[in-house]
């Protein structure tokens, strides 16, 4: 027998007293003791500890004779059933299925044995498919729930999700470190040195730890639900769902730690770091591919060895200093190449100079510049989508309201208006995201001009420090 809620608890606690007393009353019968595997389904043999612990036990001749409620109890898995019920016949041991009034040594008794084993597979994927709808329908609503399972987050006192300040500043130099030019090793020997541990409460960090940190959506306020899933109720083997099954993305379910901006640039580099090729004959190393958001980055390249310079933070005495380095001494050292570091703050310098000594020299160059900037980052005026889709919002909400008080109020088919319900809500889902998005660009395109305004006057800044 397998247990698994109180309810069925107790119902084992009354087959042991019923099974006690019965093998006790008959004299010809000797008690061998009680099998059970609490909190499993009986779908898969394997992963029963107390199930093989029994067939072992008839193996070494201590048990001749099994006694149990029903197949689906034995097994809900065909082939395991008549697998062992056969494995054990062989040995001259008989299992008595009480529901069904079946011994497996009677001769007739097997084919009947095959049927029942069906039904029991059936019914056992039967409520593996309600349990799957159940998930995918609250994953298509938005309210599956959140998953502990990482650093930066704990359950708040309302259930909700909230940040754990103390560990969101190591994700926050995770993301800012990759960015800075870092390899995910110097991310993980600077991570095995600060006073933070793994999700999973390890001192040291793997490279898949810090990677599965910058590709987490989870730390951009959202959760893509259903990357995996259950291949079936027999083997239960979970598989990476690679277009399969539908993935269902929640935006903005919980608070973020990292801004969307950073993440979609994380995703970036990393795709570049993957796809880079060698960026000079004269290099020793292939690894040298890192790029990033900086305005530096794949440009500077060193005249020693013709790699590239990367951006690196250096901490000294608490304070942070941006220089930019050669990737081949970075990564060989002082031997492999002479190369210097050069100040983050003096290349910008020299670039504003250069710029400047341009425009002095040029008429009117500084508003072409300024022009063909504000055509890149202004980018289009989304009023109008961001008025269409609240509106469609609205109408959705209100089209849902009524068809919620129909359900509550009518006689008639009350599963259509279900389903009509939870296909308003999957659209609502959908226009809030696209609303996200919209939002998001608009705040961007405002930062960008602002940005902008800035450029140009620190551009007359340095043109007077240069005069």
């Amino acid at each position: 027998m397998s247990t698994d809620s109180s309810d069925q608890l107790e119902s084992y606690k009354a087959q042991v007293a019923y099974y006690t007393d019965a093998i006790a009353k008959n004299p010809k019968w000797r008690f061998a003791g009680i099998y059970a595997d609490e909190g499993l389904s009986g779908t898969q043999a394997a992963k029963r500890d107390d199930f093989l612990r029994m067939i072992k036990d008839c193996e070494k001749g201590k048990i001749d004779y099994i006694i149990t409620k029903s197949v689906a109890r034995f097994a809900r898995n065909t082939v395991d059933a008549l697998k062992y019920v056969r494995k054990l016949k062989a040995l001259g041991i008989g299992v008595y299925f009480e529901e069904q009034c079946l011994d497996s040594l009677k001769s007739e008794s097997e084919l009947a044995l095959g049927i029942y084993s069906v039904l029991a597979q059936a019914e056992s994927e039967n409520i593996s498919a309600n349990v799957r709808w159940g998930i995918q329908r609250r994953m298509q609503s938005g309210t599956f729930k959140f998953r502990y399972n990482l650093i930066g987050y704990r359950k708040g006192e309302d259930g909700q999700p909230e940040i754990v300040p103390e560990e969101a500043k190591y994700v926050k130099d995770v993301f800012d470190m990759y960015l800075d030019g870092n390899s995910v090793d110097q991310i993980k020997e600077y991570l095995d040195s600060a006073p933070i541990k793994t999700a999973t409460g390890n001192d040291i960090w793997s490279r898949n730890a810090i990677r599965n940190i910058l590709t987490n959506e989870r730390y951009v306020g959202d959760m893509l639900l259903q990357k995996t899933y259950i291949e079936n109720c027999i083997t239960k083997k979970a598989r990476k769902n690679r277009g399969e099954m539908p993935k269902y993305l929640v935006s903005n379910n919980h608070p973020a730690i990292i801004d969307r901006d950073t993440f979609k640039q994380v995703q970036s580099e990393m795709a570049k770091r993957r796809n880079r090729p060698r960026v000079s004959d004269k290099t020793i190393t292939a690894k040298g591919k890192f790029s990033g958001k900086y305005p530096f980055s794949d440009l500077l390249v060193c005249d020693s060895c013709g790699n590239r310079y990367r951006r690196c933070m250096w901490i000294s005495g608490g304070k942070k200093k941006i220089v930019w380095r050669c990737v081949t001494r970075i990564e060989h050292g002082g031997k492999a190449c002479e190369s210097i570091s050069v100040g983050d703050e003096l290349i910008h310098k020299a670039v504003y100079r250069s710029i400047n000594r341009y425009i002095q020299n040029n008429s009117g160059a500084l508003d072409i510049v300024l022009s063909e900037l504000s055509k890149q980052f202004g980018g289009n005026d989304y009023t109008d989508d961001l008025c269409n889709i609240k509106r469609s919002i609205n109408e959705l909400n209100k089209q849902m309201e009524d068809a919620a008080m129909i359900e509550v109020t009518t006689q008639g088919n009350k599963e259509r208006i279900r389903e009509e319900i939870i296909e308003l809500s999957q659209r609502i889902v959908a226009l809030r995201n696209e609303k996200s998005i919209i939002e998001e660009k608009m705040a961007t395109a405002k930062t960008r001009n602002e940005e902008l305004s800035m450029f140009s006057k620190e551009l007359s800044l340095y043109n007077a420090d240069c005069s």
